[in-house]
C-alpha cells in the first residue's frame, strides 16, 4: 500500500520512484547492496520510510547522506524533492559504482553527487542537513556527521525503537546541542518514520 500512497503524495516523482525501485530489487540485489527477502517489501520499509523524511528538510537545502550503501535515504530524497542538492557519501566502490549508474539513469547527474570515501575524511562543503541510516549508534554517528554539518544545520538519523537511549548514550557528543526524536510519515507509512534530529 506504501507505494500508492507514496507516489499519489509525490505524483510529479513516480516514474523516478519507480524506476528506482526496480534498480534496487534487481542489480541492488544482484549486487549484494539489498537483501533478496527484501524486495517484496521494499516499497513501504525502504522507500517509504526514507521519503518521510523530507518532511524535516528545508526548502533548498545541501543534504549530505552519509553511508548511502544503496542509496537510502540520501537518492529517494533527491527523487522526492527536486530542490534538493544531494552528496552521497560511500565508502565502498561496488556500492559506489551502482549509485553512479542509478544517478545517471535517472537524470539526477545536476544535483546529486557520489563520493567515495569515509565521512570522517571526505572533502565535501558543510551542508544544511546531514542525513544517515543504519550507519553506526548515534554517539558515533555525531562524531562524523557533526562536522559537516553548517552553523544552524541539522544532523536528521534514521532510527527505530532504541532511538531515546542512543539519544542518552551520545549525551558527551552532544554537549549543549539539542536532539530530539522525531515521528513522521504520516499517511503514508505505518510504522512512522523515526529520526533523531540533532540541531548544531
Amino acid at each position: 500500500m506504501s507505494r500508492e500512497l507514496l507516489t499519489a503524495k509525490y505524483p510529479e516523482a513516480q516514474a523516478g520512484l519507480i524506476k528506482y525501485a526496480d534498480w534496487l530489487v534487481t542489480a541492488g540485489v544482484e549486487r549484494g547492496l539489498i537483501g533478496p527477502r527484501e524486495t517484496e517489501r521494499i516499497w513501504e520499509r525502504h522507500i517509504a520510510n526514507c521519503a518521510a523524511l523530507e518532511e524535516l528538510i528545508p526548502d533548498g537545502a545541501r543534504v549530505i547522506d552519509i553511508g548511502s550503501g544503496a542509496g537510502l535515504p540520501g537518492l529517494v530524497l533527491a527523487i522526492v524533492r527536486p530542490d534538493l542538492h544531494v552528496t552521497l557519501i560511500e565508502p565502498l566502490q561496488r556500492r559506489c559504482d551502482f549509485l553512479n549508474e542509478v544517478v545517471v539513469d535517472l537524470e539526477l547527474s545536476d544535483r546529486v553527487e557520489v563520493i567515495r570515501g569515509r565521512a570522517q575524511d571526505a572533502p565535501v562543503a558543510k551542508a544544511d542537513v546531514v542525513t544517515a541510516r543504519a550507519v553506526a549508534p548515534l554517539k558515533k554517528l555525531l562524531s562524523w556527521a557533526l562536522p559537516l554539518v553548517a552553523h544552524g544545520g541539522q544532523v536528521l538519523a534514521m532510527k527505530g525503537s532504541s532511538a531515546p537511549q542512543e539519544i542518552i548514550d551520545a549525551a558527551s557528543v552532544l554537549k549543549k546541542r539539542t536532539a530530539e526524536v522525531v515521528l513522521c510519515g504520516h499517511g503514508v507509512v505505518d510504522p512512522l518514520t523515526t529520526v533523531v534530529r540533532v540541531s548544531s
